[in-house]
């Protein structure tokens, strides 16, 4: 299977999601390494996950801001890209830890302005291989963030992880220069959660024919 473009799962909880995403052609799936996350994925059950899927990157997703904490997070999972949302760690994290090690920036569109955007990307670009786009609130995609996203997304490596749907997948990647996008796995069970359907909607909207 190929697809249209990059695809990050995030917050993979299950072998089921794992291995369905692995299946469809997906570039990275992403595991919560935080205890205290909901969608936090013990070492033991990390371990089995990916001893079954293969071909695809793992991340490991952290919010910790603690460098020690995080480089014992690395040795415990061991993951092919760490996700950060703290881009003053990465200058430090790069000197630290193993050469092939990459990273992804995870920037909360809600909390920012446009303008602070603007200097984020100019500050993290240098460490992050990645910067991800996403959003704890609901957020609109409107033209003037369109228009902001366009000219970074031409400077910069980024994964929209906001706005999109099966519907509108093929006219976002046709305006919007982004490197992928990033979609949400989560626990099978939890309700309230973005149900796994829409994510099998858009994985197959953008499959190669």
């Amino acid at each position: 299977m190929a697809l249209k473009t990059i695809v990050k799962i995030s917050n993979v909880t299950n072998l089921s999601d794992a291995r369905y995403c692995a299946g469809m052609g997906v570039d990275m799936l992403g595991f919560s390494m935080d205890a205290d996350s909901p969608d936090y994925v013990e070492p033991k059950k990390f371990a089995e996950i990916r001893g079954w899927v293969a071909g695809v990157q793992i991340v490991g997703e952290t919010t910790s801001v603690d460098p020690e904490v995080i480089e014992q997070l690395l040795d415990t999972y061991q993951p092919d890209l760490l996700q950060v949302d703290e881009a003053a760690l990465l200058p430090y994290l790069s000197t630290k830890v193993k050469d092939n090690l990459r990273f992804i920036l995870q920037v909360d569109l809600a909390q920012l302005t446009l303008d602070q955007l603007d200097t984020l990307f100019q500050t993290a670009a240098t460490g992050a291989d990645y910067i991800l786009l996403e959003s704890n609130s609901p957020l609109h995609l409107d033209d003037e963030l369109k228009s902001a996203l366009q000219r970074l997304a031409s400077r910069y490596p980024v994964l929209l992880g906001i706005g999109v749907s099966a519907e509108n997948i093929h006219e976002l990647l046709a305006d919007l220069p982004v490197q992928g996008i990033s979609l949400s796995g989560g626990d099978e069970e939890r309700p309230g959660n973005k149900e796994f359907g829409e994510l099998m909607d858009i994985l197959e909207a953008i499959e190669e024919e």
